[in-house]
């Protein structure tokens, strides 16, 4: 099977994901690169160096700017980027119902207009499928319709069904697309996306009914969108018994280092967030002990690296009075460094995670982090 577990305890996984472009080792965090590149000056050959398995890239923005159809001449998404592991492209469902202007919503998919320069657009199923296969990602995720949380009922049930037949048809027009001697890769694989706000019924429902379809992995979308985290985890303890076990399980878009550690142990295999790399870029970073707010004036003749111990490229090689002066000054080079140490500190962070799984040590490891690791320095 592409997907099989290697040990799991309770309900911690710790899996190998096989995919077209090389085995993902779970649980895995995903760096987000929304337009093949990571906000804070950090290529796809940075990533390589701070731990990534995987990158995330969006449809929708890569859509828009340079345009699906130039990515497919130069190569796809990886050849683009440089990036040589697999990539996950989301299905632009998200910014449509978040950037976009002006949408309307049909069977068929959504109008909207663009939020860069307000042209017309229309995105479907069909679209969605389109562009990803041009952006010959490794997996694609199916078009869904992200409702706002808090929802009435009947409009999330309403909006369930209809992400249920857009994913058929995410489907359908995948396995077209993979059948064509023009497609750059032939070997895509398609995530469906649980949706249901906060109702339990509906939530359950849905994974059932998606469950069915038999894709490559499934996905709990339309959570960390500001519900209280208890929420979230009743969420996934409520949908994760009804997702096939032989199959990777996608939380997205979280979150903390506490969300993670809980939500592995609830039995999640996969997360993105751009919080790392969107906290370093204001001075906010993560350690074991916390989490550092670099601009305080306490650091600015402080000879320690950020963490000590780290042995991330920013921690090797440079203090944290130095690093304050960069983004006290304005200069690039301090939102880089910064970044690379987010990053490479949830890297980390999951290959200790795996590893805990392994030695059955990670119910030691998620007692010691709680409390510590989300709390302010």
């Amino acid at each position: 099977m592409p997907f099989g577990l290697v040990k799991q305890l309770g309900q911690a996984r710790r899996g190998a994901f096989i995919t077209p472009h090389g085995t993902i080792q779970t649980p895995a965090f995903m760096n987000v690169a929304t337009c093949g590149a990571i906000k804070g000056g950090l290529s796809a050959f940075d990533l390589k160096e701070v731990g990534c398995q995987v990158q995330l890239c969006n449809t929708y923005h890569l859509h828009l700017r340079p345009g699906d159809e130039t990515v497919k001449a130069m190569g796809g998404i990886r050849k683009f980027t440089g990036f040589e592991g697999p990539v996950l492209t989301d299905s632009g469902g998200f910014q449509v119902f978040s950037l976009a202007s002006l949408r309307k919503i049909t069977e068929e998919g959504v109008s909207f207009q663009s939020h860069i320069d307000g042209r017309k657009i229309f995105m479907g199923p069909k679209e969605s499928m389109r562009i990803q296969s041009n952006l010959a990602s490794t997996i694609a995720m199916a078009f869904d319709e992200c409702v706002e949380n808090p929802a009435e009922y009947a409009y999330a049930k309403e909006s369930c069904a209809r992400t249920t037949r857009w994913l058929r048809r995410c489907k359908t027009e995948m396995d077209r697309l993979n059948g064509l001697d023009t497609t750059l890769n032939r070997q895509q694989l398609l995530f469906g996306i649980n949706q249901g706000c906060t109702f339990d019924d509906l939530r359950v429902e849905h994974m059932k009914e998606i469950a069915e379809l038999d894709l490559d992995g499934y996905a709990v979308g339309g959570l960390a969108v500001g519900e209280p985290t208890e929420v979230m985890y009743h969420v996934e303890e409520m949908v994760i018994p009804h997702m096939p076990k032989d199959k990777p399980r996608y939380l997205m878009g979280v979150g903390t280092p506490m969300n993670i550690l809980e939500s592995v142990a609830r039995g999640i295999d996969l997360f993105d967030c751009v919080m790392p790399s969107r906290n370093a870029r204001h001075g906010h970073l993560f350690t074991h002990e916390g989490v550092m707010n670099l601009n305080n004036a306490k650091y600015q003749r402080d000879p320690d690296p950020i963490e000590p111990g780290c042995d991330c490229p920013a921690c090797k090689r440079h203090s944290r009075a130095y690093i304050r002066h960069l983004l006290k000054s304005g200069e690039l080079l301090g939102l880089r460094l910064c970044v690379t140490h987010n990053l490479y500190f949830y890297n980390t962070l999951l290959a200790d995670i795996r590893a805990a799984l392994e030695d059955g040590t990670f119910e030691a490891l998620l007692h010691r982090a709680r409390g510590v690791l989300d709390r302010r320095i």
